[in-house]
């Protein structure tokens, strides 16, 4: 396969799991990190990294809005729950020095 068609391929995969998690707004991100190590917000943030390594300023702010589809605020009022105790023990059992 060539690179071109590599790269072709690779974004069509990323616009379809953003997509994905931005159809499943019930899937917490609390839960992504417990489950996967990732969430949203990890992804925004490589996004914005991927960006600056090409030149490309980008705030966090943007990035978060290219991956949720709308402003981060918004996306937290309308969807963020308040996560568990439950939640956040496993959050912090995965992640300890977060």
């Amino acid at each position: 396969m060539d690179q071109k068609t590599e790269t072709e391929l690779q974004a069509a995969a990323f616009r379809r799991l953003v997509s994905h998690l931005r159809e499943n707004t019930d899937v917490q991100n609390i839960d992504l990190m417990n489950l996967a190590g990732f969430c949203r917000n990890c992804l925004s943030n490589w996004y914005r990294e991927a960006a600056e390594d090409k030149g490309i300023e980008m705030s966090k702010e943007e990035s978060r809005e290219i991956i949720y589809g709308m402003p981060y605020s918004e996306w937290k009022a309308k969807h963020q729950s308040e996560a568990s105790p439950e939640q956040q023990k496993a959050f912090a059992e995965r992640n300890p020095n977060h």
